[in-house]
């Protein structure tokens, strides 16, 4: 569920650019794994065009690199049935190039959006892409927000809702919660549990203003708590979500003034309820008091792994192209910058996901695209640096934020648990 809810609104623009180019798309790949290239090695991005699924001769396009570097090259070419379009290219730092591949019209406009694109990528050094420095104060901060929370009693409100299956029970849940406003989410769970008999799974949302999920399916065999970003209401008309994003949560933690101290962001509450949420499942009866899974996608990525990073409980993590990760990386370090990113200052440094990331012990796994610059391939590393515990790190080439290139290209980074 949670993938299907992230960035909404950049995958509606997507799916309106798709209908205005038709069936135009790309696929493209490396002459050698990505991920294992030398500063000063030659990559070869091979790219090939296609309509209809057949490759086509003719058709105008234009590409763009841009790296970590700092530097930028754009040409044009025509499309070749026979030959995919060659771009070769290096980068001496340690960091990403990006590689973007568009049709161009008869006005030499871009066709469509990321559907009818290529966007890739390739590093190097990449061992030693490292973050900025975490706040000195970062785990008594935090130590504060959990003494703040555990002033409030784990006190929750469950009101039945509908199930399209006799034996799964699903309810509407609210729970206090410090700071502006409740947990609230829709928990799933088989009928006539036993005590300590089910592990429980939270899940967490992408950026946005929506409902919380309810996900029957997964509450057949396990206590899933999908919780809404904001502690608003579930199971609302549309009109009630619209004017939450046009008032309150309008721009949500981007104001640089709140989010120069960290008590001020927006996170802040938001992280309060990422704990408390699990605090509330692991109070029911029906946990069986040793599997804690988290997920989410994007903002969900931020909180599931932040998630991981509060409780020591949680014992696994999935994280889709999670979000916030290197924050100020553009700044500090000159890196490609997100097209998604609130502006750096120092209040953010309590929230960079790759900072909670060095306190998980669980099991984590994170899937990132080597074209995603809303949570760029840099900052993916970082985090994937961050993680002492068992975990693995799986790129695709060709993959965006919010778009995956068919029969995508996997490359895989892994690594066991790091001895104390």
């Amino acid at each position: 569920m949670f993938v299907k809810r992230f960035f909404t609104v950049w995958m509606v623009l997507f799916a309106a650019s798709a209908a205005f180019a038709g069936n135009i798309t790309f696929y493209g790949n490396t002459d050698k794994n990505p991920l294992e290239y030398k500063p000063g090695e030659n990559m070869v991005f091979s790219v090939q065009c296609f309509n209809d699924g057949q490759a086509v001769d003719g058709q105008k396009l234009s590409w763009k690199r841009s790296g970590d570097d700092g530097k930028t090259v754009t040409g044009t070419a025509v499309s070749n049935a026979k030959e995919p379009l060659k771009i070769e290219t290096s980068i001496d730092v340690p960091g990403f190039v990006r590689i973007q591949v568009f049709a161009l019209d008869e006005n030499d406009q871009v066709i469509g959006g990321e559907p009818n694109q290529f966007n890739g990528g390739a590093g190097v050094l990449l061992d030693e892409i490292q973050g900025y420095p975490e706040p000195e104060d970062f785990d008594s901060f935090w130590n504060r927000q959990k003494e703040i929370l555990a002033q409030v009693p784990v006190r929750a409100t469950l009101t039945p809702v509908e199930s399209n299956d006799e034996n799964v029970l699903a309810y509407d849940v609210k729970v206090d919660c410090a700071g502006l406003a409740p947990v609230s989410g829709y928990l799933c769970m088989p009928k006539d549990a036993a005590e300590k008999s089910l592990p429980a799974h939270v899940s967490y949302q992408g950026y946005g203003v929506y409902s919380a999920g309810k996900n029957i399916s997964a509450g057949r065999s396990a206590l899933f708590f999908e919780i809404n970003a904001h502690g608003i209401l579930n199971g609302q008309a549309g009109e009630y979500y619209q004017t939450l994003r046009d008032t309150f949560l309008a721009g949500y933690g981007f104001s640089p003034e709140q989010n120069s101290k960290p008590e001020s962001c927006y996170w802040n509450g938001m992280m309060l309820r990422v704990m408390r949420a699990l605090q509330y499942v692991k109070s029911l009866p029906e946990w069986d008091g040793k599997n804690l899974m988290v997920s989410g996608g994007s903002q969900g990525g931020l909180q599931c792994l932040s998630a991981a990073g509060l409780d020591s409980d949680v014992t696994e993590v999935v994280a889709y192209v999670p979000w916030f990760c290197d924050v100020s990386g553009n700044v500090k370090q000159a890196r490609q910058r997100s097209f998604f990113m609130p502006e750096w200052v120092d209040g953010l440094g309590y929230y960079d996901t790759t900072n909670h990331a060095k306190r998980i012990k669980a099991k984590v796994t994170i899937y990132s695209g080597l074209g995603d610059y809303c949570c760029p391939p840099s900052g993916q590393i970082v985090l994937f640096h961050a993680i002492k515990s068992d975990k693995k790190l799986i790129f695709h080439q060709g993959k965006t934020h919010g778009f995956t290139m068919d029969k995508a290209p996997e490359f895989v980074l892994e690594a066991p648990a790091q001895s104390e």
